[in-house]
Parts: C-alpha cells; structure tokens; sequence
C-alpha cells in the first residue's frame, strides 16, 4: 500500500499553512451538493469542530438544512440539529462565498445522457463557479464518481487558467464517496476512504483532511487511479448481479429454486460472496458507473464486453418480470391488459426513501403500455414524481386489505421490513415475488410465482 510522504517543508508556506489549519480544525470546508453524500459528509466535518458551509442550487434544500429539517435517512436528526445550532454548519445558494473555504469539496450529480455517455455538466459547473473564487491556499476535493482522468484533464484545466499552480498555489485531489443507503453498520466515518492527489503535497494535505473525520484513509498513486478504483468497486457489483439474474432466468427454465441455489453456495466459507437476483439494479451507483468506464474504454481502442454484457443481462431481467407477471396471470386465466397490478415497493433497495434508478420505475412503464392498470405502495416514497427519464407521477395507496383482493395480481419489487407478507398473501389473489420476501409464508403458496 502506498504510503503518505510528508514532502511539505518550512519552504511550502501556503501548503504548510493550510495543512496546518485542517490539523486544528480551523479550516472552513465548503461542501457543493447537499444530496445524498454531501449532508452526511458536511455534518460529520461538523460533529468535529469544523466549520462547515454547505452550497446548493436548490433554494428549498438549503432553507431545509439551515432550520435543520433533514430529508436524508443516514443523517441522524440530532446530529443535523446539533451542527446547525451550534453554527458549524450553514447552507447556501450564493457561490461566491466559496472564497471563504480553506477546502472546497465536490459531491454533486454523475448520471448518464440518453445515450448513456457520461454527464459531467453538474461537476463542470460547480468547477468554474470555484474558479472564479479560486485563492491560493486552498484545495479541493471532488467526489462524485466518474471516469479515470476526469481530475487531472478536466478539473485541474478549468483551475490552472486563473494562473495559479497546483500544488504550489491550490491543491487537487479526488476521493470517491462510498455511501451505502440504509447500511446500518457503515456509516461515513467507518467506511474507508480512497485517495489520490494531483501531487505528492496534493496528497498530503488531502490524507490529512480526510484522517480527521474518518478512521481509515487510504493513499493511492493518483486521482486517476482513485477514480478507477471507485468504479472497478461498483462495475465488480454489477457483473456479479448480472450473473445471479442469468442464473436465475436459466433456473426459471429448468424448474429450479434459484433462491435456494444461491443461499446453499453461500455456506460454502471461501471462494464465493452471495449476490441476490432481482428485477434489475438501482442506485446511484451500480446502473451508471459501469457505463463510465465503458466510455472510457473506447478512447483506447478497447471494448469492455464483458462489463457491456453484465449491462444488457440487468436490463433485460427487467423484461423477464413483465414476462414472470404475464405467465402467473395467465395460470389464472387473466390478461395483463386490463389487469389490476398492485405493486409493493418501488425503492431500489429494501428499507430507504432512495428511488434513483430504481427498476420499479421501468417496470411499471413497462406494465403500462401493455395495459395494465397500477398502483403501488411504498412506505418510504409517498410519491413517483417525474425524474431522470421517467415520467411517472403516482401516490402510494395504503396497504389495505380492501386493495389487496382487489388487485388481479400483487408484484413485489422491493422487499421492505416493515411489510406483512404473510397477511399480503393471505389477502392477495396472486402475488409474483422478486425479491424473495415470501420465504417465510408457510400458507397459501400456491398463490406465490417466485422469479
């Protein structure tokens, strides 16, 4: 493993001074994007005695931090109240108070263009507006996950052309985020952290922001790897779901509990980490960063089959539910047209108020323009409003028993905690389960088609 050189000497005024400040916690940090990495990041930097100054183009959000109303799951309540009360944390939409930060930390949106390239509007954006009050001893740091290079050739060009120098004036380095929605056992401060500085001075300050707030900081060569390494993380995710979802529309043939399979591989004690099937891959992460690395690839004359491959195989197994819902119907003697499709949960994941990428949105498109009529309960999203590609707007309905024999079927697209699977089955007239969350329901199986 890399180790962290202290290469600042007496001679480094403007690096010593700031490495200085960060060490005594008097280094004002500015984090860009109050989402789902910038508030948890901005309240633990507060939690420590940092002052913190959080900036947003959206009004309501930065209203809600600064009355300490919080609106992300990871964030405890008392925590965002705390920092907000005592002044270590302020919210803002007025940009040029970033000449008032010591570190400038990036963590705004990556997503995809229609043509699932890369989308780095967001973090050029946020790069020029930090140009026009770029001073030297400062460093920035950015954090949204993207491409390897993205630091070095489009970062560090729009900085360098106020004509100061990396590494003697500001300082540049990348970290990803690595934020687990929902993970009750890693939080912020014990998630290791990666990170790569444009130099080794870059470097140094940037390890020892970083060790201040989070236990294990670790060093790598540069930002390009560090971004890579952000990406290999989640591109290792989405092979390994594509090849569980494989598996699972291969055991659908062959009349075979793939759920089983999966959870009797996982006692083996080497030599194998379970990944569960579903119906397709949500998140911030998992369906977008693959696509970045792909991209990339081609500036190379490489093609990324495999990872491409693993990309189609998740988004057809969306496809396969639709199919899964029209077969169970049809044992029924039901068309999907015209069909009563009552869906529970619409979260990409078990137990989070997060929906971006969720497959739940394709699929209700999906059952749409094949006519069926739908509904959905989700405990966590009182409402599908239009975002990203969808065009959904639905509300949550209560989970009533009423709703539940109403419904020609019940489709389950996320398995939430707090739901009764057994009443669910015992009300419902035909439930197709995607998520195996009737594992348990001893009685009325033969109402239950499993993918």
């Amino acid at each position: 493993m890399l180790t962290v050189r202290n290469v600042i000497t007496d001679e480094d005024v403007v690096a010593k001074a700031l490495k200085e400040k960060i060490e005594k916690h008097e280094a004002r940090i500015g984090v860009i994007g109050l989402g789902y990495v910038g508030l948890p990041l901005a309240v633990e930097k507060g939690k420590v005695g940092f002052p913190v100054t959080g900036f947003d183009i959206n009004p309501a959000r930065v209203d809600r931090v600064n009355a300490a109303d919080n609106y992300i799951g990871d964030v405890k309540d008392e925590d965002l109240k705390d920092v907000v009360q005592s002044g270590l944390l302020i919210a803002t939409t007025d940009f040029s108070r970033l000449a008032e930060c010591d570190v400038i930390i990036i963590c705004v949106p990556t997503p995809l263009t229609i043509t699932r390239d890369p989308d780095i509007s967001y973090m050029q954006a946020s790069t020029e507006e930090i140009r026009k009050y770029l001073r030297p001893g400062q460093i920035i740091t950015l954090e949204s996950t993207t491409y390897p290079g993205t630091t070095e050739q489009v970062i560090l060009p729009l900085l360098e052309k106020t004509g100061l120098k990396v590494g003697r004036d500001f300082f540049l380095a990348f970290s990803p985020e690595r934020v687990d929605p929902g993970n009750k056992r890693f939080s912020t401060k014990n998630t290791s952290k990666v990170v790569g500085g444009m130099t080794p001075a870059c470097l140094e300050i940037a390890y020892s922001l970083y060790t201040q707030t989070i236990s294990n900081v670790v060093p790598v060569s540069s930002p390009a790897a560090a971004e890579l390494t952000k990406v290999f993380e989640n591109t290792y995710r989405a092979v390994n779901i594509a090849m569980v979802n494989e598996l699972m529309m291969l055991c659908d043939r062959m009349g075979i509990d793939i759920w089983e399979v999966v959870e009797a591989a996982g006692t083996k004690p080497f030599g194998i980490q379970t990944f569960y099937p579903g119906p397709g891959v949500g998140g911030h992460c998992i369906p977008i960063d693959p696509f970045y690395l792909t991209w990339k690839a081609r500036e190379y004359d490489f093609h990324t089959r495999f990872i491409e491959l693993a990309g189609e195989i998740n988004v057809e197994v969306s496809y396969y539910v639709i199919n899964k819902v029209v077969r169970a119907l049809n044992s029924v003697n039901k068309s999907l047209k015209d069909a009563k499709i009552f869906v529970l949960g619409v979260a990409y994941k078990k137990d989070i108020d997060d929906m971006r990428e969720s497959p739940a949105l394709k699929i209700i498109e999906l059952l749409r323009k094949q006519g069926a009529s739908i509904t959905y309960h989700d405990p966590y999203i009182p409402v599908i409003e239009p975002h990203g590609g969808s065009m959904l707007h639905l509300e949550s309905v209560p989970l009533t028993d009423e709703v539940l024999a109403n419904s020609d079927a019940v489709l389950i697209l996320t398995d939430h905690t707090a739901v009764d699977y057994e009443r669910v089955v015992d009300k419902a007239k035909l439930v197709v389960d995607t998520r195996n969350a009737t594992k348990n329901v001893l009685s009325n199986r033969e109402k239950i088609a499993k993918i």
